[in-house]
Order: C-alpha cells, then sequence, then structure tokens
C-alpha cells in the first residue's frame, strides 16, 4: 500500500455477542474488537486500531455500535465492505465504512447511545429461534409499573446504585429515555443516555424487573439514586437481551466542542 498519509473512516458494526467475551481485547479471549482489528489488519496489511462508541460487555449484541479508526488514504472504500464481508466471521459484520472529518470521534464524540432490552414473560410462547437474543423470565410483569418506576429515573442523576465503579471513572449520567413496550408478547425496554457506565443499562433493567413482577414498590428503582455506593439489592439482568441499536453525533462542525465537553469529568449539574 503506497504512501499518501491517513484518513479517518467511521465504521458502521453488527454482532452477535453470544460467542464474544465483549467488545475489548483480553489475552486468549476472543472479543469484538480483536476479530475486527486482527481482520482489517490482515484484509489491509496495515495495523488497524479501533476507537468504539460503547464497549459492549460478554454477551451483549450490536446492530448500530460505532468506531472510527484511521486508515492509509490509498485505501479502496467501495472494496472493503464486500472484503470483510469475505473475511469476517458470521457472527460480526461491518455494513458501512465512509471517511469523516478528522475531529470525529466514535466514543468521546458521541451525544447519546441508544439499547433496547427485550424480554418474554410467557414461558409456553417463548420462541425458542430467539433465545440468544430474548431473555426468557419466569413470572409475568406488570407494563405499566415498569413505566412508572421507569419515568422515576429519567433525567440527570448519579447513578452508582446502577453501575460497577471504575477508578477515575464518574458515575454521573443524563438517562433521556427508559420506556417499556409490549408487542405480541415480547417486551422491550429502550434506554437511552448521553453515555452509560458499566453494567448500567442490566442494572437498571435488573431493579425494574423486582418492581414489574411485584417485589418491590414503583418508588424503589429512584430511591436508589441517592445511594453513595452500589447496593447488593440491585441484581444485574442477563447479558444475552441487550443490544446497542445505535449512537447518535452531532454535525461535523460541532464535533471537536462536543469530544472536548465529553472528556471533562462531570459533576452533578454541570455538563
Amino acid at each position: 500500500m503506497g504512501g499518501g498519509g491517513l484518513v479517518r473512516v467511521r465504521l458502521d458494526i453488527a454482532y452477535d455477542g453470544t460467542e464474544f467475551s465483549g467488545w475489548a481485547r483480553q489475552p486468549s479471549r476472543r472479543t469484538v474488537c480483536g476479530v475486527l482489528e486482527d481482520t482489517l489488519s490482515l484484509v489491509l496489511r496495515h495495523d488497524v486500531r479501533l476507537t468504539v462508541a460503547g464497549r459492549t460487555d460478554a454477551g451483549v449484541h450490536a446492530t448500530g455500535q460505532v468506531a472510527h479508526a484511521d486508515l492509509p488514504a490509498d485505501v479502496d472504500l467501495s472494496t472493503l465492505v464486500p472484503r470483510l464481508a469475505r473475511a469476517l466471521p458470521a457472527d460480526v459484520r461491518v455494513p458501512a465504512i465512509r471517511v469523516v472529518p478528522s475531529a470525529f470521534d466514535a466514543r468521546f464524540g458521541a451525544l447519546r447511545r441508544h439499547y433496547v432490552y427485550r424480554i418474554c414473560d410467557n414461558q409456553a410462547a417463548a420462541d425458542p429461534l430467539l433465545r440468544g437474543h430474548v431473555v426468557t423470565w419466569p413470572r409475568p410483569l406488570d407494563l405499566s409499573a415498569l413505566n412508572a418506576a421507569s419515568a422515576l429515573l429519567v433525567g440527570e442523576h448519579d447513578f452508582v446504585a446502577f453501575c460497577k465503579r471504575r477508578d477515575g471513572a464518574t458515575t454521573i449520567r443524563e438517562l433521556q429515555r427508559l420506556e417499556w413496550t409490549r408487542s405480541d408478547g415480547l417486551l422491550s425496554a429502550y434506554v437511552s443516555a448521553d453515555a452509560f457506565c458499566h453494567s448500567m443499562v442490566r442494572s437498571l433493567v435488573g431493579a425494574l424487573l423486582a418492581v414489574g413482577e411485584g417485589r418491590k414498590p414503583v418508588e424503589w428503582p429512584g430511591s436508589m439514586l441517592t445511594a453513595t455506593e452500589r447496593p447488593s439489592a440491585i441484581t444485574v439482568a442477563p447479558a444475552h437481551g441487550l443490544a446497542l441499536i445505535g449512537v447518535d453525533y452531532p454535525a461535523d462542525e460541532d464535533l471537536a466542542e462536543r469530544a472536548e465537553a465529553t472528556r471533562k469529568v462531570r459533576t452533578l449539574g454541570v455538563v
């Protein structure tokens, strides 16, 4: 591959997380990042490193993951997508790759991430073909109670009760949407936030399920927002019900400003 410098590209990524140990590279483990970086490096004969919008956990799926990479400027992007489709395993795909401004940062430039968590609360009606993507719940869930409890969690809060704390990382997030729907016996929780801390979505769902089946009152998950550490009463919902379905970014001219703002350590009341 000849000279000409580097160009930043955005990769839209989808994967079935069942056989992956999450996104991030781990020694001796199969991860989404490891498979993608190794395949891209092999196909392009150039060392490729990806920056991702959100590091999903083991077993979590994605239809709308986003990453960026700096590739040689002479790469033919029109042929790269089909070349990757031939080279990648069947459980991960890159349906689109395009050039973006150098200020584009898949992680820090994101405005919000969107997830969906899917549950079937009728064991007899659970579709065995969806068992790797839908959690079968043994007890019926009250949709109205789930939504009432969810509404009390929306907004900017310290979600330490719903996160696995990481050194130096803030647990303050702006939860912008948490809404449940039911269709054809399937419950779907749609969750959107400017960012998520580790295990946050699955912890929120786990707390809400206790309300949905009547073990906890509607106000209980919201009362956890005053906690200063993660309580043992909050359980983490199974990974395979969760999928990252989209990431939003600002207009090109606002990318650098957004990335700079996101890098700042956040406190409550400060963007």
